[in-house]
C-alpha cells in the first residue's frame, strides 16, 4: 500500500510544476458555474414563481455550484486518457512485469490529482461563487456528514467507471471518444445539467437507478435534505453496491484485457 501512496504523492507533486495554470483553470471552473446559475436564474424569472415543484430558486443555485464542486474534482478524461496513451506508447506491457495492480495505481494517481484540483480549484471557486451568489447550508450535521460519505463515493464510483472505459481501449486499440461518451452520459443522467426532480416520468425513476445517480444527483439532494435519513443510507448502500459492481468489471476487463497486449518491436 505505501507504493501506491506514493503514487498519490508523486501525482499531487507534478499537478504543483503547473501552478501557472491554477488561475486559467479556476477562471474557467467560475465561467462554468455563473453560466449554470444563469440558467436557473432566467428559467425561474420565465416562471415567474419563487418555487417550481417544491424547488426554490436558492436551492437550485446551491444545487448547481454543488454539482460543479462535486463533477469538478474528477477528471474522467484524465484517466481515460492516460490508459489510452500508455496503450498507445506500449507502457503498458511494463505494468505486466511489476508486482502491482495497473487499475489501483490509475486510483492512486487520481487520489493525487483530485488533493490537487480539491485544494487550487474547488474550493476556491465554491468559496467566491458561495459569497457572490449565496450558498445554503446543509440541511443539517447528518446531512453535512453524509454528503461527504456520497462525495467520497462519487469520486471513487466516477473514476472506477472512468477505467472501466478506458479499458475498452484494448478492443479499440483507442481511447479516441471514450471520454466524450462516457463524457454525454453523465450531463444527461448524472443530474450535473437538470436534476431528476425536472424530469418527465418514467425517465426520471430510470435515471434515480442508475450508477451515474451516484456521481452529481444524491450527493446534491443529501446535501439539501431531500433524501430522509432512512432514504440516505439505502441509497449509500445503493451506491456502494454500484461501486462493487463496477469494480468487478475493472477487474475483469484489466484480467482480459492483459492477454490481448502485443508489444512490437524492441
Amino acid at each position: 500500500m505505501s507504493a501506491y501512496l506514493a503514487f498519490a504523492r508523486s501525482s499531487f507533486q507534478v499537478q504543483l510544476a503547473y501552478r501557472n495554470e491554477v488561475w486559467a483553470k479556476i477562471f474557467g471552473k467560475l465561467v462554468q458555474v455563473v453560466a449554470r446559475v444563469a440558467i436557473w436564474q432566467a428559467a425561474y424569472a420565465g416562471v415567474g414563481a419563487p418555487v417550481v415543484d417544491g424547488v426554490s430558486l436558492q436551492q437550485m443555485v446551491t444545487y448547481a455550484l454543488l454539482g460543479g464542486a462535486v463533477m469538478g474534482a474528477t477528471r474522467p478524461e484524465r484517466i481515460i486518457g492516460e490508459i489510452g496513451r500508455s496503450l498507445k506508447t506500449g507502457d503498458i506491457a511494463v505494468w505486466l512485469l511489476k508486482p502491482l495492480s495497473y487499475p489501483l495505481y490509475i486510483f492512486a494517481n487520481e487520489c493525487g490529482s483530485f488533493g490537487y484540483r480539491l485544494i487550487t480549484q474547488v474550493i476556491p471557486t465554491i468559496a467566491f461563487t458561495a459569497l457572490f451568489y449565496g450558498m445554503l447550508p446543509p440541511a443539517s450535521l447528518f446531512h453535512a456528514l453524509m454528503f461527504i460519505a456520497f462525495w467520497a463515493l462519487s469520486f471513487t464510483l466516477l473514476s472506477l467507471m472512468s477505467m472501466l472505459f478506458g479499458l475498452i481501449a484494448f478492443w479499440l486499440m483507442t481511447s479516441f471518444s471514450l471520454d466524450w461518451i462516457l463524457g454525454a452520459l453523465l450531463q444527461l443522467f448524472s443530474g450535473l445539467l437538470v436534476p431528476f426532480w425536472f424530469f418527465p416520468e418514467p425517465l426520471a425513476a430510470i435515471a434515480r437507478h442508475l450508477p451515474f445517480a451516484w456521481i452529481v444527483y444524491y450527493p446534491n439532494s443529501v446535501y439539501l435534505g431531500r433524501l430522509s435519513a432512512t432514504d440516505t443510507w439505502l441509497h449509500l448502500g445503493l451506491g456502494l453496491g454500484w461501486a462493487g459492481l463496477v469494480l468487478l468489471g475493472v477487474l475483469w476487463l484489466w484480467r482480459s484485457a492483459s492477454t490481448r497486449i502485443t508489444v512490437q518491436g524492441g
